[in-house]
């Protein structure tokens, strides 16, 4: 009977995880691991840049993210619209060619050229590679997470920190 139950269970949390697998297609770009060809393509595309989400499998707030902000279809339809959007395994041993056409592993790339050791870390990179905004941690809510895209968008970061455009931004939505 308890093999018949830990069966079952395992199969919900499958069935769950395909299901977030599922409505995450929407927002993460696929790609073959080469950045220029990335960039190229945002470039064709008419895209503001790439927004790298530095990850781990062990990370509770990185799937936090995944399943009430990345999942949203308002987040997904906004984020495709202006950006590709590459997660990035800082563990990963899996190889990929950088801005720079060097080839490294998912895990180099994160650790050398990003001083990325915890997660998650999302890291906004203009249309010639060089990263313009970083945001270490999760975003509280998916009102924060489009807030972090517009400022980038709007070229906020190059005249004023995050936290002081969130607070303007807030201010008029509720003035």
């Amino acid at each position: 009977m308890k093999q018949v139950a830990f069966v079952l269970g395992l199969m919900a949390c499958l069935g769950l995880s395909g299901t977030l697998h599922a409505s995450l297609e929407g927002f993460f770009t696929e790609t073959l691991g080469d950045l220029r060809e990335d960039l190229q393509t945002a470039r064709e595309e008419g895209k503001q840049g790439i927004l790298l989400f530095f990850e781990m499998d062990e990370c509770p707030f990185c799937h936090r993210m995944k399943e009430t902000i990345f999942s949203q279809p308002e987040v997904q339809a906004w984020y495709r619209e202006h950006f590709l959007v590459i997660p990035i395994d800082i563990e990963g041993d899996v190889p990929i060619i950088d801005f720079e056409g060097r080839e490294t592993t998912m895990k180099a790339f994160a650790f050398r050229q990003f001083r990325v050791r915890a997660t998650p870390v999302m890291v906004f990179v203009d249309l010639e590679g060089r990263p313009v905004v970083r945001y270490t941690g999760p975003t509280r809510d998916a009102e924060e997470f489009l807030l972090l895209g517009r400022y980038v968008v709007e070229g906020a970061y190059k005249k004023m920190p995050f936290a002081r455009y969130k607070r303007l931004k807030r201010r008029s939505s509720h003035g």
